[in-house]
This record gives structure tokens, C-alpha cells and sequence, in this order.
């Protein structure tokens, strides 16, 4: 009897899967609560596979071998509650993807750095030659790529929620930036639960592989003893026994598996937060056995990523900057910490069970007012009404840009470094990055800059 999978949600992972899944002569159907988008139903359309929107046909979907949910899909929605009663086994398109492909994984995660991090490796491997994949929660999803022609290496990034339903998988080389409080309210509010869902990242781990870590992480450093793991290869910023990168002197030094340093400065990066993240770019790609001038050209000429700390535009002396990735407080923090002029600070969205006393002293420190862009804004109220900044309340980013505009002065500059989730006004917290942009660009060129 022929196998039949059942993917819930059609976007990115979800069209993709299904893809590898029809390639390899599975009975595959689709289905999505919400509207699948236009690109994803020509793709389906493309390979004959039958598809449902805007619903969950029970009928169709509980007679499944095995169902393949999106990240977004949380665990105990009900059609998924229904399936696991049912005994079906549930995995993610990364699980599905990692049986059908021999190549090397590198895989990142953390709640902070993960999408530098994951673009900075692809680009040393780039540079290096490599036939390398970009996959998960960046670029083309990892099933589609291996269903259209294998690479040998995938450079991956993994949120918790892909993380979740992974068994099997195993990555080669783990990286694992740091572990704070984010997505608490898809974790029952529970700390460790989301701490656990992390660590599945070196699941599976044999000796040979590696375990790329920020060793001064005071959570890292409590888990690593309960867990089997490949080599470990911990950086931190100041020397310490058994590092394989710190730094000292304005270099940073690579301790193994190959010896080499490179001027701080010298990186594209600026920013600690991109020092932690070249640190773990330049071990694993060192661990790959990428030769250490090609690894340290590419730290150089690396370009950055958009929505992370990009500068838009510099407007009657006032910059303007987009972190509109900046989805949970400690990247806010990070980005705050980078400042060094004072600044209006943007915030606001969906509230994911966030602790803002994280960036307190910062705010109180560096910035010279607030905006809060969201749809309820009583939690940003409540926390930041007491330390006597000028607060401006905005539902769009036209209104945003306008207060900006009104509480920015010269020399300073206006930040959007959200916290939270953007689903409450955007689709994604790329759709807020652009439109926050685009809005930028209307105002330069209003003023002719």
C-alpha cells in the first residue's frame, strides 16, 4: 500500500516537503488552515499534488502514515492533538528532508545571532568553492533543495519550533549561540521547555562531530553536562583553557582544529553581539577544514543581513535603522548595546510573554524617547510610562515614521528594535522591516537627501 503523507501548512517548509515527498512516490496532500499563497499553489499545481485551504478535512487528514507539520503550526493545535491521538507520527520538513540526502549538516541555532551566523558560514563556504545549500529558516526550504539536486554541505537554521518535531536528524556541526527567555508562550510559559527544545540541536551527535558553543552562556553551561554531544568548540570573548576562539589584543585567535588569528577591525561586523557571531562562523567553517585565508577574506567582505541593524538612510542628520529581527528583548538589547548616539527607540507587536527589566538600564542609558508600534500597547505602558521619556502610541508605520520625525533630533538616531512578534499589524517581521524602509526612503527623498 502506498504511503501517504499529510502536510499541515503551505508556506516555505510546508510546499517543499510535499515537493520531495511527490518526488519520491508518496501519496502526498496539503493542507492549510489559513490561505496558501499564490507562489505555493502554482508550485503544488506544478507537481499534481491536491491541496486544501482555509480548512483541516479531518477525513483526509487522519488516514495519514505520517503527517509533516509546518514550525508554525503550534503543537497542540487541534488537528495536531487529533493526529497524535490518533497515533500518527508527526515530524518537521527538516526530519523529513535530513532521510533523503547524504550531505554534510551545519545547522545554528540560539535565540539570539542565528540569522548572521547561518548567512556568514554560507558565505565562507561560498567563498571557498563549496557546493553548499542554504536551508531552514533562511532561503529555499532544505526539502526542496534536496528534491531538485542534492549539495554536500547545508548550512541550516533552526528555530525551537523546527526543532520540536526532529528525531532522527542529526547535525555535523551544532552551533548554539546563547539560550534567553523568547517564544515562552509556545512553551507553556516554561523556561526550560523552551531550553530543552534547544538542545535537541546535538541529538543524535556522534564523536566526530561538533559542538559549536558561546561558553559564557550561564544556561549552556548547566545543560551540557546532561547531554551526550560531539567535540565541544566553546568561544568566548576573554582567554580561558580549551577555547577554540577568544580574543586578545584586538585579534581574534582560532585554536583548533587550525591555528589562526585576524584583526578585530578588520571584521565587516561591528558590534559584540558580531563578534560572538564570526567567533562561531570561523570555528565551524575551520572545522570544515576551509583554509584560515579564505575564512578570514570572507569575515572581511561578508555584507550583513537584511532587517538586522541595517542602516537605511541618514535624514537632517538623524540615522535610521532597521532591526526590525530584533523579535525578542535580548536582541533589543544587543542592538542598544551597539548605540552610540542617543535614540528613539521603536517597540512593540505581538507580545510573546517578554521580561523588558532586560533592557531597562539601556533605555534609561541611551534612549532619548519611545514609540510603540502595536496594537495593544498597555504591557510597553505599564513598564516604561515611570521612567519619564516622551512616549508616542502608533498603529502603522506611516504614524511611526511622522513621530520619529517630531521626537527625533539632529545627531541622533531612530531605531526599530521591536521585542516582539510582528503579527499583530505585519505579516512577518520582514513585511514591518520593509515597510519601515520604504517609508524611510518617502521621507529622504521628500527632503531631497
Amino acid at each position: 500500500m502506498e504511503k501517504r503523507i499529510v502536510v499541515l501548512g503551505a508556506g516555505e517548509s510546508g510546499a517543499g516537503a510535499a515537493i520531495l515527498a511527490n518526488k519520491l512516490g508518496f501519496d502526498v496532500f496539503v493542507s492549510d488552515y489559513g490561505t496558501i499563497s499564490d507562489k505555493y499553489k502554482n508550485m503544488l499545481d506544478e507537481h499534481n499534488i491536491v491541496w486544501e485551504e482555509k480548512q483541516h478535512t479531518k477525513e483526509l487528514i487522519l488516514n495519514a502514515h505520517e503527517i509533516i507539520k509546518s514550525p508554525g503550526i503550534p503543537n497542540n493545535a487541534p488537528i495536531v492533538s487529533e493526529a497524535r491521538e490518533a497515533g500518527i507520527p508527526i515530524i518537521s520538513e527538516i526530519e523529513f528532508a535530513g532521510r533523503y540526502t547524504k550531505a554534510k549538516m551545519v545547522c545554528i541555532t540560539g535565540s539570539n545571532g542565528k540569522t548572521t551566523t547561518t548567512s556568514l558560514i554560507y558565505h565562507i563556504f561560498q567563498q571557498a568553492g563549496l557546493n553548499v545549500g542554504l536551508a531552514g529558516n533562511i532561503g529555499n526550504s532544505l526539502a526542496l533543495q534536496v528534491a531538485q539536486g542534492d549539495k554536500d554541505y547545508y548550512i541550516v537554521e533552526l528555530s525551537s519550533f523546527q526543532l520540536d518535531n526532529m528525531y532522527e536528524f542529526r547535525a555535523n556541526v551544532a552551533v548554539l549561540m546563547n539560550i534567553t527567555p523568547d517564544h515562552l508562550d509556545r512553551y507553556d510559559h516554561c523556561m526550560q521547555n523552551y531550553v530543552d527544545a534547544k538542545f535537541r540541536i546535538i541529538q543524535n551527535q556522534g564523536p566526530d562531530d561538533a559542538f559549536v558553543f558561546w561558553n559564557d552562556d550561564p544556561i549552556i553551561q548547566n545543560e551540557l553536562t546532561k547531554y551526550k554531544h560531539g567535540k565541544l568548540y566553546p568561544f568566548a570573548e576573554k582567554r580561558e583553557e580549551g577555547l577554540a576562539a577568544y580574543t586578545e589584543e584586538h585579534k581574534i585567535i582560532f585554536t583548533e582544529p587550525t591555528p589562526f588569528n585576524m584583526e578585530q577591525e578588520e571584521l565587516s561586523l561591528t558590534g559584540k553581539h558580531n563578534l560572538y557571531n564570526s567567533m562561531a562562523a570561523g570555528i565551524s567553517a575551520n572545522v570544515a577544514g576551509i583554509r584560515k585565508e579564505t575564512i578570514r577574506e570572507a569575515l572581511k567582505s561578508f555584507q550583513g543581513v537584511e532587517h538586522r541593524l541595517e542602516k537605511v538612510a541618514r535624514i537632517k542628520g538623524v540615522e535610521f535603522i532597521n532591526d526590525s529581527k530584533a523579535t525578542n528583548v535580548n536582541s533589543c538589547w544587543y542592538a542598544l548595546q551597539s548605540m552610540k548616539n542617543k535614540t528613539v527607540l521603536i517597540l512593540g507587536g505581538k507580545d510573546k510573554g517578554n521580561d523588558y527589566s532586560e533592557i531597562a538600564e539601556l533605555v534609561r542609558e541611551k534612549c532619548s524617547a519611545l514609540i510603540f508600534m502595536g496594537a495593544d500597547n498597555s504591557k510597553l505602558h505599564k513598564f516604561f510610562d515611570s521612567f519619564g521619556l516622551p512616549i508616542a502610541d502608533v498603529d502603522s508605520v506611516q504614524g511611526c515614521i511622522s513621530e520619529a520625525v517630531r521626537l527625533a533630533k539632529e545627531g541622533e538616531t531612530v531605531l526599530l528594535s521591536p521585542c516582539c512578534a510582528s503579527f499583530d499589524l505585519f505579516s512577518s517581521y520582514e513585511d514591518r522591516g520593509r515597510q519601515f524602509k520604504e517609508e524611510v526612503y518617502k521621507l529622504k527623498k521628500e527632503n531631497n537627501e
